[in-house]
């Protein structure tokens, strides 16, 4: 029976790695290297760096350690793109090659796409370009990054590389990198260096690690993407631009944030809360959340603060954009608990779970903190609003 059961176990393995290593389909027509003992081992190689893809990116044998940093930015782009959650089927993307094209005698450019078929209509998943290197009788690959941005000007912040085109905005950049180090230094973050590169869109940002398509980016003009390798920092930021006059303290808060503390245990409204104090919200300063604030306790000077924390209750909503009560108490509170007790216990509330519908994890923690119980909070909270 034991040798039965573990017969099972092995075919179910071995399916599901069939099922994520299958080799590239070679359409007849493709231009592939003349000499067959290149073209056989250009194409082996290259399935074999994307039998490994699911691999932690460090440990696939087809990346050289120095080109580690910016291709697993593109690979972590590659993971499971068989996957269709529309057609639930692990395997519905299939890979193809679609260009090789020789740049020297041992370096090629190499494009592939993963398509899938539904009622005989194709469906384009992605299409990836990646530099394929030839060195010690082995291809090796990397993102064409550093080969799009040869070109590309430079210039130091403190522990950041900075890559442009043209023109940067230093003033701009220098707010941006001088606020980054001073949200790392109060999270205790490592300083880790950072080369950063300063995109004009989400499009060029992809289309500079190697991603020329991908359908998952539909219509998504800015965003950014970044990486950890090598104890470095990789960001390719397609928001901000060469300008760096976008940037806003509140949401850099929370990116830096989220680098030392998994989201996975951060209580939002105190995470909202630590923001709001740091880096404002919505282009306004703290200080002009806290007037706005002030406002509304003077127009309700019966609030009952613990419904209006568990309601998330929208004090501003005539303005643009919502200014939420829970977030600026935790502020309030914030300020007070690390004002006493130092940032290690902002961070103790921080972690103290994903909001749940009546904040229990939220109130238990708020009371081993400060001592301030459920009970009592609604005239704590008023004490702490009638300081300011």
């Amino acid at each position: 029976m034991k040798k039965i059961v573990l017969l099972v176990l092995v075919l179910i393995v071995s399916f599901k790695v069939s099922a994520q290593i299958n080799p590239l389909i070679i359409p007849s027509g493709i231009f592939l290297p003349k000499d067959s003992l290149v073209k056989n081992q250009l194409i082996t190689d290259l399935n074999g760096f994307l039998a490994q893809k699911e691999k932690p990116n460090k440990e696939n044998t087809f990346i050289l350690k120095q080109d580690l940093l910016e291709t697993s930015i593109l690979l972590d782009e590659i993971k499971e793109i068989e996957r269709s959650k529309k057609f639930n089927d692990d395997n519905f993307y299939k890979g193809y090659l679609t260009n090789v094209l020789r740049l020297s005698d041992s370096i090629f450019k190499i494009q592939f796409v993963y398509m899938g078929v539904n009622d005989s209509i194709p469906l384009l998943k992605a299409n990836f370009s990646i530099i394929a290197t030839k060195k010690n009788g082995q291809f090796y690959f990397n993102s064409p990054l550093k080969m799009n941005t040869a070109t590309w000007k430079i210039i130091k912040f403190g522990n950041a590389v900075v890559y442009y085109k043209n023109k940067l905005n230093s003033k701009s950049a220098n707010d941006y990198f001088d606020l980054t180090e001073k949200f790392d230094k109060k999270l205790n973050a490592p300083i880790i260096p950072t080369e950063y590169y300063c995109g004009d869109n989400f499009n060029e940002v992809l289309q500079l690690i190697g991603v020329d398509y991908k359908i998952d980016y539909n219509g998504n003009v800015y965003n950014s993407l970044n990486a950890n390798e090598n104890n470095t920092n990789l960001i390719l930021n397609g928001t901000l631009t060469s300008d760096f006059t976008g940037f806003d303290p509140h949401d850099l808060w929370h990116s830096r944030l989220h680098n030392v503390l998994s989201t996975s245990i951060i209580n939002k409204p105190v995470d909202e809360g630590t923001a709001y104090l740091y880096g404002g919200s919505w282009g306004l300063t703290w200080k002009e959340i806290l007037t706005k604030f002030k406002l509304y306790v003077a127009q309700n000077p019966k609030a009952d603060w613990i419904n209006l924390y568990n309601e998330s209750t929208n004090f501003d909503p005539t303005a643009k954009y919502p200014l939420n009560v829970d977030m600026v108490i935790n502020a309030l509170l914030i300020k007070k608990i690390e004002s006493e007790k130092g940032f290690p216990a902002v961070i103790e509330l921080l972690s103290c779970g994903k909001k749940v519908k009546d904040n229990s994890n939220y109130f238990l923690a708020l009371e081993k903190i400060t001592g301030i119980k459920k009970a009592d909070f609604n005239d704590n909270v008023w004490k702490l609003v009638r300081s300011y």
